[in-house]
């Protein structure tokens, strides 16, 4: 047997189904009008030949270019325009009759009129839907709608004038939400329904203002009026009426929400925080029952979100009036891991999905809560740099937060901290992304470990301990990641990271104390360098040992009293041993942190004697014999480049500290080891030019030498340069090598120029005026006769040079 629906359900149906109707006629109205433009188009007349007009030309006269021409707009639109329009203007018109010139007529000349014209407008869309004339209906039905409210006004000016502004809004928003949903029920239009529902939020909100609620009913009111209008969005079939319910719901709820949750953490005492709190609970009642009913997957999973978000928030207003200050957020903890007991329900899983997101939201903001001290007690003893040594403090917090306020509700951080990793190992088993998880657990049990003494205010000692056995927990975490996983882990890499950065805390924590420093620099650095052994980690933990090395020299001759310059040479040991171990792990990983360890250990040597000019030129030498020694490896040939600056260097600043001010006494140093190396290069390789060999070595000492010589008013140097020149271009015309017997051959020449100068002055003066360009003259008239004989010798000494090796 058929099961026939109720009368009332059957009506909705069918009244769905003719709107459904209705739009689709106006759709083929529109489309066969265009087809009728398009066929008239189409069968106009063309313009003969011999008429005026060019073949492919415009047409020839106004009536050809009319018919052509296409129309700009279509019918259906300019109908829409001006019924639109015409609506808008009688509306207009009426308002101006009813606010103007109402007071021109009697009481009842008023209310005939203003009655006439609202039944007619009320009653023209019946016969003009019963006509076919569906687009003028709804616009005679819009000014109708305008009328209503205008009538609403009129009665209050006429008969209730007494009555309270606010409260008669309420009744008439009431009665005019109720009057226009059935009149566009009853007749099918298409806007009474969306306007009925929008003015349907407006009774309760107006109705609570008039009788002078408080804020507590009118959040109520609020509550209220969103379940209703959530309940209409998920009823309604017409998709304008949807869209204005989730507007007004969505606009309402909101509101309700924000002023509930104000007054529930504004609370003076339990009682207020629970009331507020109620209506939170309301609130994720329909939020719940909306995504429970909802079609679209995302929407429920944000309503239940939403809900579960409000359930927290009004537990936690209730926490912070019942229970001490700290405990509030571990509270909302708590209350957040309840809605993960949705996982176990038989709710949709929709709505499980929003309250496990809303738990893990709340859970984010509690991490977020326990950043601050976080970052305080990983930046903070950075100020103990500053004033190194200055006594130890009483307590971890003193040493952390010195001279600033430590963050507020501080005992509980490490509470909060640790709950979440735990929940994050326990749901990494089911998820996955588990290494990710586990990473992001890691680093929050951490932070919970690190801030445990300054949160809970334990002794100076204590607190060095904690930190050191975080190091040491780890180092071997990361040694079982390696060992669980068979390779490098983001785990274990992470757990490194941590160790590192754990280390450097706990050495700058150190530095209130000198015992403490000495001891926890050493205990680092025997840590880290036992860790290096292992291959995998040795790129992270030996650059760690060798810095913790480093600043445990610098430690221990402040402690003996050695001055920064003689400081420098303990902290020389650990460029030698970065050398070492360089050189053993040869083509491994760790052999370029290690290197980069060492140089900086080196160039923070060279930075602590630069005071001391001699102690500089003794730790420039060890220096570069730390790196000639580096450079003894195949692969690091090009740090001998360094070792012959540092070198000569360290003899410079020697000299200079000695206040030699002679060229040679700079120069013949570098210019003896670089001819040596240079003969020992070409003893190996033939190829080698004598420019490459010997050229750097030789101009390194003539060069200087030369332009000493030039503005020496003596005769010794330039004649030792002279000697020096001579021997260095006879040998390279022995040798037939070419850079010494250009080089040679150039200083001689320039000397014996420079000697020549005086008496080249002296003939010059003694001359004649008209002798210079008589010399000239016959110079260049020597020249042009001998043009090419002087080319083919420069040719032959070119060929001569070049046959040089």
């Amino acid at each position: 047997m058929t099961n026939l629906p109720p009368p009332a359900e059957e009506l909705r149906i069918l009244d769905a189904e003719l709107r459904q109707l209705d739009l689709r006629r106006a759709v083929l109205l529109r489309r066969r009008a265009w087809l009728v433009h398009t066929l008239r188009a189409a069968a106009a007349p063309q313009p003969a030949q011999g008429t005026g007009a060019a073949p492919g030309g415009p047409p020839a006269g106004p009536a050809a270019g009319a018919a052509a021409r296409r129309p700009e707009t279509t019918a259906p639109g300019v109908q829409n325009v001006l019924l639109v329009l015409g609506g808008v203007l009688l509306t207009i018109a009426a308002i101006a009759f009813t606010l103007v010139s109402w007071g021109h007529l009697g009481i009842a000349g008023r209310s005939l009129v203003l009655g006439a014209l609202t039944v007619g407008a009320l009653g023209a869309p019946v016969t003009l839907l019963r006509r076919g004339l569906r687009a003028t209906a709804e616009a005679v039905s819009g000014l109708a709608t305008a009328l209503t409210v205008l009538d609403a006004y009129a009665l209050h000016e006429v008969a209730f004038t007494g009555a309270d502004g606010v409260g008669y809004a309420a009744a008439a928003s009431a009665v005019l939400a109720a009057l226009w949903a059935a009149y566009g029920v009853r007749l099918g239009l298409f806007h009474p329904l969306p306007l009925a529902v929008a003015t349907a939020h407006l009774p309760l909100l107006l109705w609570a203002i008039a009788v002078g609620a408080g804020p507590l009913p009118l959040t109520a009111v609020l509550l209220a009026t969103a379940a209703g209008g959530s309940a209409v969005a998920l009823r309604a079939v017409s998709a304008p009426v949807r869209v204005v319910a989730v507007v007004g719901a969505l606009g309402t709820g909101a509101v309700g929400v924000l002023s509930a949750g104000w007054l529930c953490w504004s609370a003076s005492d339990p009682g207020s925080a629970a009331r507020a709190a109620a209506l939170l609970v309301v609130a994720a009642a329909v939020a719940l029952m909306t995504g429970r009913f909802v079609p679209n997957r995302e929407v429920a999973v944000a309503a239940a979100a939403a809900a579960g978000l409000c359930l927290v928030a009004g537990s936690a207003g209730v926490l912070r009036v019942s229970v001490p200050g700290e405990w509030t957020v571990p509270g909302c903890q708590l209350f957040a891991m309840l809605l993960l007991a949705a996982e176990r329900t038989s709710l949709p899983l929709p709505l499980r999905q929003g309250l496990v997101r809303a738990a893990a939201a709340v859970q984010g903001f509690a991490v977020l809560w326990a950043v601050p001290l976080v970052a305080g007690s990983v930046l903070g003893p950075a100020v103990q740099a500053v004033t190194p040594w200055s006594g130890a403090p009483r307590t971890v917090r003193d040493a952390v937060f010195a001279g600033v306020p430590a963050p507020a509700y501080a005992s509980t951080v490490p509470l909060v901290l640790a709950v979440v990793a735990a929940a994050l190992v326990v749901a990494g088993r089911r998820t996955p992304r588990r290494p990710a998880v586990m990473v992001v657990a890691l680093v929050l049990g951490w932070a919970a470990v690190l801030v445990l003494p300054v949160a809970l205010q334990l002794p100076y000692t204590a607190g060095l301990v904690t930190q050191a056995a975080v190091v040491v927990a780890a180092l071997g975490l990361a040694v079982r990641s390696d060992r669980a996983d068979g390779g490098p882990s983001p785990l274990a890499l992470t757990a490194l990271l941590l160790a590192i950065l754990t280390s450097v805390d706990l050495a700058l924590l150190s530095l209130a104390s000198e015992s403490a420093t000495i001891g926890v620099l050493v205990t680092l650095t025997v840590l880290f360098g036992a860790a290096g052994r292992r291959p995998r980690h040795a790129p992270f933990t030996v650059p760690a040992a060798l810095a913790h090395a480093t600043a445990l020299a610098c430690a221990l001759g402040a402690s003996v009293g050695l001055r920064p310059p003689h400081t420098a040479l303990l902290v020389l040991v650990v460029p030698a041993v970065a050398a070492l171990i360089a050189s053993r792990s040869s083509g491994s990983r760790a052999t370029v942190p290690v290197e980069v360890a060492g140089a900086a250990a080196g160039l923070l040597a060279l930075a602590l004697a630069v005071p001391d000019p001699p102690m500089l030129a003794l730790v420039l030498s060890l220096n570069g014999v730390v790196a000639a020694a580096t450079a003894l490896r195949p692969e690091r040939r090009a740090v001998g480049w360094a070792a012959a600056v540092l070198l000569p260097a360290a003899a410079w600043v020697r000299l200079a500290a000695w206040e030699v001010g002679t060229p040679e006494a700079y120069t013949l140093p570098v210019t003896g080891p670089a001819l040596v190396v240079g003969y020992l290069r070409r003893r190996r390789d033939t190829a080698v030019s004598s420019w490459t060999a010997y050229g750097p070595g030789l101009a390194a000492t003539l060069v200087p030498s030369l332009l000493a010589a030039w503005d020496d008013q003596h005769w010794l140097r330039p004649l030792l340069l002279g000697v020096a020149a001579l021997a260095v271009t006879l040998v390279g015309a022995r040798l037939r090598l070419q850079a010494p017997l250009v080089l040679g051959a150039g200083v001689l020449a320039l000397v014996a120029m420079h000697e020549l100068a005086p008496y080249l002055t002296q003939v010059v003066g003694a001359l004649p005026r008209w002798v210079p360009p008589a010399l000239a003259g016959l110079v260049l008239l020597v020249l042009g006769a001998t043009y090419e004989h002087r080319l083919r010798d420069a040719r032959r000494l070119r060929e001569a040079l070049g046959r040089l090796r």
